[in-house]
């Protein structure tokens, strides 16, 4: 039987190297891949084609939870197992409706991580008890139907202008004079937009907008 092929998605060296460390100790699994960030996430699962991907949420470049959403339009048959300090419910949420199939704390045991690993590969879902706990209701009975709504749901329609345009390289001046409202305005929706968001970079929003359709491909 082939070994499974395992893809570590973490920006935090010493948590990457122990996690594969603990994988590769097991002859059924087999880390083909990793990566520092969302991008390089989505790039090493077009190249490895690997089954399973453990994905961090808090990454630079492109964040876990567009990283999931990506990986699960060109990949959807290969499993999102989330490995995160957050137990938020708006990122639980967000997780979960980009297309996760689990979703662990990173205080679990190993025990707890190989007992999720093997629940996704068969076809289940699997979350931390403190993560059931804000889970939406389908999800936790396995129908992994999510109604709640997103981070993405909450953005005001001025909010996502501002974003489009941001994403198409536009400065806070710039958008002030063809919206005709003040700079400071601007700023204050920009502010607003990454801490909604949880992005906190240029390109992480501008992959966002592209990835909701704001922007042409």
């Amino acid at each position: 039987m082939q070994p499974r092929r395992v893809l570590i998605a973490e920006d935090h060296t010493i948590m990457r190297e122990g996690l594969k460390m603990l994988l590769s100790s097991d002859p059924a699994y087999e880390v083909v891949g990793e990566a520092q960030n969302g991008i390089e996430a989505v790039c090493a699962v077009k190249s490895q084609k690997p089954d399973l991907v453990l994905m961090d949420l808090s990454m630079p470049v492109m964040d876990g939870v567009s990283a999931t959403r990506r990986i699960k339009q060109l990949s959807p048959r290969t499993k999102i197992l989330v490995l995160t300090v957050h137990c938020t419910k708006e990122h639980i949420l967000s997780a979960l409706k980009s297309g996760a199939d689990g979703y662990i704390l990173k205080d679990a045991t190993y025990k707890e991580l190989m007992l999720a690993v093997e629940n996704v590969f068969s076809g289940k879902s699997y979350l931390s008890p403190a993560v059931e706990e804000k889970a939406p209701r389908g999800f936790v009975e396995g129908r992994k139907s999510i109604e709640s709504y997103t981070t993405w749901d909450t953005l005001t329609r001025r909010e996502r202008e501002i974003l489009k345009m941001i994403a198409e390289g536009n400065k806070s001046k710039e958008i002030a004079c063809r919206l005709g409202i003040s700079n400071k305005t601007v700023e204050k929706h920009r502010t607003n937009l990454m801490n909604k968001l949880n992005l906190h970079n240029i390109s992480s929003l501008t992959a966002l907008a592209l990835e909701m359709g704001l922007l042409t491909k």
